[in-house]
């Protein structure tokens, strides 16, 4: 069966460079936790790091990290919808909000659990998803300062998430002008000023990030190393923290050219032939397919092996002349894109291991411990 693993040591050295990064410009942050979309095993990864404020875009998933480790500090990261204000109460400790009937409504859930709920409130800075307008700023905020039980403790945005607009030094600025007016306006002190994400950091390498700033969200560039503006991984960082492996289930020397009468594929598409090329390769078939990851987000370690397609639940790849020394029953390794890990740790068909430095592969969390003497 195939397999996803997380590299413990690798998760750490990332982790490591990001506090390293951010910390030396006193910038607070919390980490996005919703590629792992829930799961405990890779959940207690993160939790170990130490750094317990967790974001998330589910619900049931901020309730597995409260289950892990109550303490820690749990963001639902869109705005929530109306049918689930009584479990965001419930589950998470702040909420991303634009809609102020919303707000209403988790400020009334609030009061009646006995809470005082954190919220960031959005504004809309240009990439055109999700986000206050920036005229109706002023009246929002003071309309909201108003609800019991409910506590504002940053303005945010997001950026690059819809449209690709990306964080400019002049967006940002005026982010932080608007907090400045907020807290002028009503007399009050906002803690956060959330417009800080994986695609931010060139920006804050390179000296542009305005000091408003003070608050990023983080998950692509701890678990990929990735530099999203430059396309490439950071210095220093690993890209291999998660893994794909599959199983070859077929090894077999084929013709590169299919034959018969060709229709359109189950994908609407029509196969063509390699003119200019051999006229048979070895193919492997391996035990992943559609079902677990779209092959465009996988990237075979080994760079003689190219993958030419694949079906429900089987991946072609084009092995040459075997140079690999692939047999049935080997293991072929993949690094991911991140849309690719995200359907990986959706899929209930692959199993997920943490690799602990020693070579061990960990599928189980660590037994509870006791507690007192």
């Amino acid at each position: 069966m195939a397999y996803l693993t997380l590299d413990r040591p690798k998760l750490q050295a990332n982790f490591d460079h990001l506090e390293g990064l951010l910390g030396a410009r006193g910038i607070d942050w919390g980490i996005t936790t919703k590629l792992l979309c829930g799961n405990k095993l890779f959940l207690n990864e993160v939790i170990r790091l130490g750094r317990l404020e967790l974001l998330d875009s589910r619900i049931s998933n901020l309730r597995a990290i409260k289950e892990l480790n109550p303490e820690a500090q749990t963001v639902y990261i869109k705005p929530p919808a109306s049918a689930l204000i009584e479990e965001l109460v419930t589950w998470a400790d702040v909420s991303f909000n634009t809609e102020l009937e919303t707000i209403r409504a988790i400020s009334a859930e609030a009061v009646k659990q006995n809470k005082t709920h954190l919220i960031i409130i959005m504004i809309e800075m240009g990439d055109l998803r999700e986000g206050v307008l920036r005229e109706d700023i002023v009246a929002f905020y003071e309309q909201v300062f108003r609800l019991p039980n409910i506590r504002i403790i940053g303005i945010g945005t997001n950026l690059n998430c819809l449209n690709g607009v990306m964080p400019s030094e002049d967006k940002l600025i005026q982010l932080g002008l608007y907090k400045t007016i907020i807290e002028l306006k009503n007399g009050v002190e906002i803690q956060w000023v959330s417009a800080g994400t994986t695609v931010t950091l060139p920006l804050l390498i390179a000296g542009g990030l305005p000091a408003a700033i003070n608050h990023f969200r983080i998950g692509e560039a701890l678990f990929f190393g990735q530099d999203l503006v430059h396309e490439n991984t950071f210095e220093a960082m690993h890209d291999d923290v998660l893994e794909l492996h599959a199983q070859v289930i077929e090894l077999a020397e084929k013709p590169t050219t299919p034959s018969g009468v060709l229709g359109k594929n189950p994908f609407g598409q029509t196969a063509e032939g390699d003119a200019e090329g051999p006229s048979t390769s070895h193919r492997a078939i391996l035990d992943v397919g559609y079902l677990d990851i779209s092959p465009q987000y996988l990237t075979p370690v080994d760079p003689r092996l190219e993958v030419i397609g694949g079906s429900s639940d089987m991946l072609v790849l084009n092995v040459g002349d075997n140079e690999a020394g692939l047999e049935v029953g080997s293991y072929v390794t993949f690094r991911l894109k991140y849309m690719g890990a995200l359907h990986l740790m959706n899929s209930p068909y692959i199993d997920k291991f943490v690799l602990d430095g020693s070579g061990e592969k960990i599928s189980e969390l660590p037994a509870p411990q006791p507690v007192g003497g």
